[in-house]
Formats: C-alpha cells, structure tokens, sequence
C-alpha cells in the first residue's frame, strides 16, 4: 500500500493538474479570432446546452414569496423563445433587449434570447429616457422586455423609436404585449431548434466609458462558459492545493442577488454560475442591508458577491444585528476595490465567511484575476492572480513590457475577452493590439504574479461598481442652457470608493440644486454628482486648450477633506 501523493505546493502545479488530458478541466488550444487561445474541452458548447443540463426540480429562483425550480425556469424560457420567434420574428444574430428590476422574468428572457441564437442585450435599468433611447437604437432592437418603471421612460423617448415591447408585471401597459398573456397563449410550446455555434455573439452589456455614450461590450458563449468554468477551476486548486476533496454540500447552497443583473457581477458571477452550482439564487428588488440580514438568515444563504460599498454594509449590519448569519460562508467582491480593512473585517464579522475579490471587466466577463480567503487576508491590497484562460502584461508608454514591481497599464487576453464594441470599429482599432486588449488601468504584477490595480488611465469614476463616464456626465450638463463650462471627475468617498463631483462656470445664479433637478431628466440617479462647485470664472485650461482637470479634482477634494475634519 503506497502513502497518497502530497498535495501540489504551488497553484501553477494545481492547474497543470487540473488541466491536463482526460481531467474535467481538460484545456487546449484552438486558434479563435485569428489568436491562439485556451478552450475547456468539455465545456458545453453554447449556453443553450449548459441550461438543459442544468434542467432540474431543485429550487432555482426566489422573489419575495416566488419560487420557481430550474425545471419550471427552462420551460417558461422555451415558450418565451417560441412567441420571440413566431410573434416577434426573432431569427439568429437579432438583438433581444431587456430591462427590469432583478425579476424572474429577467432571467427568463436572457435564458431565452441566448437559446435561440439572439442576442441578450441587457439594458442599465437605471438609464433615463435619453440613455434607454440610444441603447435601442445603438443595438438595433427587435424587441424591448421591460417593467413598469422602463416603460414610464419609454415614453419620454422621441416618437420615431419604434420597437415592439413586452410588458412584465405591468399595470399600465399601454400598447405593449403582456408578458402574462403572451406566456399563457404559449402553454405547451417549447424550445424552437436552432442550430448556434460557439464563437456565436451571445450577449451586449452596456458599459460607460470616458468620454460619448455607453459602449456596447459585446460577447460570444465561448466568452461566456470560459469565464464560468475558469472560476470553478479556481475554487477546484484551491481545494486540491490544501488537500480538500470536493464532496457535494449536506444541503442546497443559496446565493443572495443584491446587486443588479444588467452588470456581468451579477449576470455572470452571481446568476450563470447559480446555474453551474445548482444554487438556490435569492433575487432582491433593490439593496438594503438590513433586509438582506434578515433574507440571509430566513433561507439560509451561503454565498454573497458584491462592490465594496454594499459588503460594507452588510458588516456593519453584522456588528448592529443579533440576526444570524453565521451561513454565509463567502463574501466575494467585484466592481470596485476594497479597503484593506474592510478585508480585515469580513474574515472577523462572520461565524464561517471567508472574503474574496478578484479584478475582472464587463470585457473580460467578470474574470481576470482571482484571490480568496488566507491568501486574501494576508495580501489585501492585491486583486489576486491571473486565470488559466487569460494573459496579462504591463506596459509603458512605449509598449515596453515592465518586469514585476514597475507599474505601467494592463492588458489583458484571452478566451473569455469580449469579440468588441459594438458598432464601434475605430474604436476597436485602438484598444486591440495583437489580440491584447488595453484596459486603461494603472497597475503592477508582484513577483509571485499577483496583480495589484493602483489608478486608471481613462477619466472614468467607479461609484460602489457602477462605471461613470465623465464625458456623459459633462454632456448632459452642457445641456443645461445656462452652463457654459463642465468638468466631471472623481472625489474620494468613505462608503462608495468615490462619488462624483463637478464644477461647472456659466450665467450668474447657477444653482447646484437646480442643476441636480435638471440633470434627473438626461442621467440615471447614480451618474447626478453629489459635489457640484459653481466657478465664477471660466474654467482652468492647459496648453492644448483641455480643462485642467486634476486640479479641479485636486481643490474640491481638499474642500471636502476640510470640511470633514470641522
């Protein structure tokens, strides 16, 4: 009788491992978009076939006192998908958008959509009428899923938008289908075959970025499944590094959604890897801690994913509560980077949850870099060390790559980075480079490989994981009529990470108050800054004629920092 074999020492020889011929993790290299990359062998091949084999009577979602099993989820999408085919005339390639609170019938529609060779286009349910009008008419919409709420701002779109809508959970419809009627008139109907290919497009998530409108990131279902299996394969070494073996949980885990869908955190993180896992997922109308105490101790609940401002909550609600949550065994991040401390704090405010986070983008699909538990505690500063599917390098500003310690910008490539923009041809020309995809951020690798982000390149705010595109910001207040001068930027914020702040110069009488009341009409909620400065004087410029933004941002976070101490 031989003694087993010592678990592997480093988690390079975990994953060559994992990975190899006849493992479950097998990987290869297939050339994809005219690039090598690596490819899960026995990945299903498009999400079609990961959710029929996920078909089950295992409770799959919760809302409020709703509960539907995977089971009941798969057959509503495939008579979802039969009246998006026969009714609507959705064929292969056409975009099917959607936008709503995190409903079931959020879910459905995605399932749907991407099951029948459409594109999901999952729409920011925080846009306003401008935003939700160009987000249509960007991605060619043959049909528009949308509550309530969205279809009071469809209405302020300009008349020549035409697209056929379906309402959900609608009392004022208007001329939309209802969701409710259009399903009962499909009772019996199933799945429609289509035939869909891998590198097929599969979703548009809609990401903001410096400068114009929000960018529509588009992604294949080989971009997708990479993602999803690459964190399983994570969580796979990391187990088989300590010399866990995997044996499946006494009882359902449940994962609790208290962040938005139409973010890939929660599409893909929270929603697709529920799927993967069999989990129960817990669907919240809108986040409140407190609430999300009590849904964490009523069913139960696992696992939690979330920006920093809302795990930072849910300690504090932990220190406040006598609620026990003692569950929950992770609380993973994403969207936005925590303080060190806040790293400290979840290790000590629960009775089993460990913390992790890792770096990820709407381009890459949430992956990127992973880190967890000791690892994460003793490194909190780090985002964790690259996937088995992705590249990563640091650059100068002559395209020197930097060796470990020197920062420079990160890009990134790999299986489940996005084919694109969409639309947007020169700007892919720009930001791909030999299939590297520049990200904009200010970063630097250790000489272990773990990545640590430390700024960003482009002009853009990230408030509690939401992306804020200064440029938007700067558009809607130009439009007020007596705003001459606009600059937007980031201002440091204890709960959020940063918050968004502007001086504006125009006629006198500016008033913040107003400006915030005009702006509710061209902005979502979370992109009307929080500091608004009104400037007497034109605004700061440099040589080439740009505003002076740095030290706008400069002064009005040293106002702020004042302020406080008094």
């Amino acid at each position: 009788m031989t003694d087993a074999a010592p678990p592997p020492a480093t988690r390079a020889e975990a994953l060559a491992l994992l990975t190899a011929t006849g493992q479950p993790f097998e990987l290869a290299t297939l050339e994809i978009g005219g690039y090598p990359r690596k490819v899960f062998v026995h990945a299903p091949p498009t999400l079609r076939e990961m959710f029929a084999a996920a078909v089950s009577d295992a409770t799959f979602l919760v809302y409020g006192e709703e509960r539907m099993t995977f089971a009941e989820v798969t057959r509503d999408a495939g008579r979802l998908a039969s009246v998006l085919v026969s009714r609507f005339g959705v064929g292969k390639g056409d975009r099917v958008a959607f936008s709503m609170r995190n409903f079931p019938e959020w879910v459905i529609s995605y399932q749907a959509a991407t099951s029948i060779g459409a594109v999901a286009v999952a729409m920011n349910a925080l846009w306003q009428s401008d935003e939700l009008e160009y987000g249509l008419k960007d991605c060619g919409a043959k049909v528009f899923i949308a509550d309530q709420e969205r279809l009071d701002r469809l209405a302020g779109c300009s008349p020549d938008l035409k697209v056929p809508v379906i309402a959900v959970r609608a009392d004022r419809p208007g001329e939309a289908a209802r969701y409710e009627d259009l399903m009962a008139e499909a009772a019996g109907a199933s799945l429609p075959a289509i035939d869909i290919a891998p590198d097929d497009d599969a979703t548009i998530f809609y990401t903001s970025g410096s400068t114009g409108h929000p960018k529509g990131v588009v992604s294949s279902h080989r971009n997708i499944i990479s993602a999803l299996f690459s964190w399983e394969l994570d969580v796979r070494a990391g187990a088989l590094m300590q010399g866990i073996e995997p044996v499946p949980p006494a009882r359902q885990p449940v994962a609790l959604l208290g962040v938005p869908l139409f973010h890939v955190t929660g599409a893909n993180a929270i929603f697709l890897q529920c799927y993967r896992a069999q989990r129960a997922m817990v669907c919240m109308y809108k986040w409140d801690a407190e609430l999300a105490a009590e849904i964490i101790e009523r069913e139960k609940v696992t696992s939690f994913t979330a920006p920093a401002a809302m795990t930072g909550d849910l300690v504090r609600e932990a220190k406040r509560t006598s609620r026990d949550l003692s569950s929950l065994l992770t609380v993973g991040g994403g969207g936005a980077p925590r303080a060190p401390e806040q790293v400290a704090q979840i290790g000590s405010s629960f009775a089993q949850a460990m913390p992790n986070t890792g770096w990820g983008m709407t381009e890459t699909n949430a992956i990127g870099t992973g880190i967890g538990g000791e690892e994460y505690l003793n490194r909190p500063a780090s985002s964790g060390r690259c996937s088995a599917v992705l590249e990563l390098k640091i650059l100068d500003e002559q395209g020197r790559v930097l060796p470990a310690g020197e920062r420079g910008e990160l890009l990134i490539r790999g299986t489940s980075l996005f084919r694109g923009y969409w639309n947007r041809p020169e700007l892919n020309a720009e930001i791909f480079e030999d299939g590297w995809f520049r990200t904009g951020d200010v970063a630097y690798l250790d000489d272990e490989g773990y990545l640590f982000i430390v700024d960003r390149i482009k002009d853009l705010i990230i408030r509690g994981g939401e992306n804020i595109g200064c440029g938007q910001v700067e558009a809607a207040l130009l439009k007020h009529p007596h705003i001459h001068e606009a600059a937007v930027y980031a201002v440091p914020d204890e709960r959020l990470g940063e918050e968004v702040g502007a001086t504006v110069h125009g006629d006198p009488g500016l008033d913040p108050d107003e400006i915030r009341d005009f702006l509710k009409d061209h902005l979502a909620r979370f992109e009307v800054p929080r500091y608004i400065d009104i400037s007497p004087e034109p605004l700061p410029r440099i040589a080439s004629g740009k505003i002076l933004k740095r030290g706008l941002r400069d002064e009005a976070a040293r106002r702020l920092a004042a302020a406080a101490t008094t």
